[in-house]
């Protein structure tokens, strides 16, 4: 039975952030735990890749911020970090109900280092965690401080990449 609740990070410029994540979800549900998926930046009711399978799983899922500018033109940025911080108070009130074991925030590593979220946002979310609460951070650029609070960071690096020679995104593969 676990008693402690870690903080997981998974970080990097590489392809698999997201799917080790997912791995994770899978082994956590095939156990009984129950599972909250916070995503920045996608939009699970699309049901793409994971999200598919996710739903099919019971876990539930959550989507803030649904668009980045990167991708998407026209979005103002003063939305955006509304809608990043209501993701973040989204799961502070989701930590006091005590209905589930294990929180993924997917790409909201990425919130802070665009600057949608301030690190001290997220560093308060980090602080309330419950003990026995289990937090997973992905996305690119994780910071110094937030590496500091966990208990696990992977950086997933990338040597090598298709997309650098023009391969497009391959459904079932990469999405």
């Amino acid at each position: 039975m676990r008693t402690k609740g870690l903080i997981q990070i998974y970080t990097g410029n590489g392809k698999g952030k997201t799917t080790a994540a997912a791995g994770l979800v899978m082994r956590a549900v095939s156990y009984g735990l129950k599972v909250c998926w916070v995503c920045f930046f996608k939009d699970p009711s699309d049901l793409h890749g994971e999200y598919k399978i996710m739903k099919k799983l019971g876990v539930d899922t959550f989507g803030f911020a649904k668009k980045h500018p990167r991708f998407h033109g026209n979005i103002s940025r003063s939305d955006i970090c509304a809608e990043c911080l209501e993701g973040i108070e989204f799961v502070k009130k989701a930590y006091n109900k005590g209905k589930y074991d294990i929180f993924i925030l997917d790409e909201v590593l990425a919130s802070v280092r665009d600057g949608f979220l301030k690190e001290k946002e997220l560093l308060k979310m980090l602080k309330l965690k419950p003990a026995r609460t289990e937090l997973v951070l992905t996305g690119r650029g994780a910071t110094k401080k937030i590496i500091m609070k966990a208990d696990l960071v992977s950086r997933i690096n990338k040597v090598k990449h298709p997309y650098d020679k023009g391969t497009k995104k391959r459904q079932g593969i990469d999405y």
